[in-house]
């Protein structure tokens, strides 16, 4: 085909969005090297920082949610939908893509109602059992939609569903043979036990304040953790950390390989990525929802695991209570462990990107 591929691809405002984003355009990638690809992304969210680092190209929109509250910021909303819906066109009337993708957030919105309004393939991706505002717009629209749970019939038009999993990190998968590195790594003691506790990309206040009051039960029980807090808690758990040998703390975490492969399991909000990446990676979990999401959709993403005995459940108001004795007694309990890692392993779809990706291209009739 002399013709080269042109992909736009648009979502982020949390890792969720980000990261499936970039694994189905490292899938193209993978199928048409020459492909040129443009992000879209919206300004001063995280996606501005991270897409540069995936190595690919993104421009702003000036856009971002409605708050639910009322509040000040509210009264730019209508300009920002304006200024972000023109600029939008501007983008792909210029840069001429044959498929627009979007994976949610802010800017996906405005992108894929730009090029489906100019009759260019779209796709979108959904991650979560329970979607988002921004997609339920957009599914009357778009041609495709690739879903990460069963019976999404109730959101979207069924002809155009196709079940695929969520994209995941392209590290992620052979985590088993890291442990050595992992160890290294993060400087870790190779005959103790290691949570992973990861708030999401953002980091989770309640999980950070149970455990840094529970420091001193890890100490007791002789575990080690590996502790992701988000920007907004890392100085308080340095403070909290730093008599104990056995915590190692950061605000983010690039190489989650490596701290998947240091754990034995892991304490984390049920955000779909995560949630995907625990699935494949296939180690026993306790879920913490965020009850601060639309429609409370990590409580749905944890209780398709919970119902399957694929995971445990902390509610997010029983956590500083809970969680600490939880997450002890699962590392005590190997039988346990052992079921809920043969259960989240049933439920994992690791040929998502890929699935996703060629589904595109036949979109954009580009003929592998």
């Amino acid at each position: 085909m002399s013709k080269k591929l042109k992909v736009i691809v648009s979502g982020g405002g949390t890792g969720g969005h980000i990261f499936p984003a970039v694994a189905i355009a490292n899938e193209i990638k993978k199928m048409v090297p020459d492909a040129e690809f443009l992000f879209v992304g919206a300004e001063g969210r995280m996606e501005m920082e991270k897409v540069p680092a995936a190595g690919y190209k993104i421009v702003g929109l000036w856009i971002s949610g409605l708050q639910r509250k009322l509040t000040l910021a509210n009264l730019s909303f209508p300009f920002k939908v304006i200024s972000s819906m023109f600029k939008a066109r501007k983008i792909v009337k210029e840069f001429q893509p044959d498929v627009v993708i979007g994976t949610g957030g802010y800017a996906s919105g405005p992108t894929l109602r730009a090029a489906s309004g100019k009759g260019i393939p779209t796709l979108i991706q959904e991650q979560n059992s329970f979607p988002g505002i921004t997609n339920k717009i957009l599914s009357k629209k778009v041609n495709k939609i690739c879903v990460a749970y069963e019976g999404m019939e109730r959101f979207f038009p069924k002809e155009k569903i196709l079940f695929t999993g969520n994209p995941v990190r392209q590290d992620i998968s052979g985590v088993s043979n890291k442990r050595e590195e992992a160890i290294t790594f993060f400087g870790l003691d190779a005959n103790k036990k290691t949570i992973l506790i990861i708030g999401g990309s953002l980091g989770a206040r309640v999980i950070n304040e149970a455990i840094g009051a529970g420091l001193e039960e890890f100490n007791k029980n002789n575990i080690q953790i590996v502790w992701q807090t988000g920007k907004g808690y890392i100085e308080t758990a340095r403070s909290q950390a730093a008599n104990f040998l056995n915590a190692k703390v950061f605000d983010f975490i690039s190489r989650m390989d490596l701290a998947y492969a240091a754990s034995d399991c892991i304490i984390s909000r049920a955000g779909a990525s995560s949630v995907s990446e625990i699935q494949i990676i296939g180690k026993p979990c306790v879920l913490v929802p965020s009850p601060n999401v639309a429609e409370d959709h990590q409580t749905k993403n944890a209780m398709a695991l919970v119902n399957k005995k694929a995971a445990l459940l902390v509610k997010d108001i029983e956590a500083k209570n809970t969680l600490i004795n939880t997450s002890i007694d699962l590392m005590k309990n190997d039988a346990l462990q052992a079921e809920l890692k043969e259960n989240i392993l049933k439920m994992a779809m690791p040929g998502a990107a890929s699935v996703i990706a060629k589904e595109a291209l036949k979109l954009a009739n580009y003929n592998l």
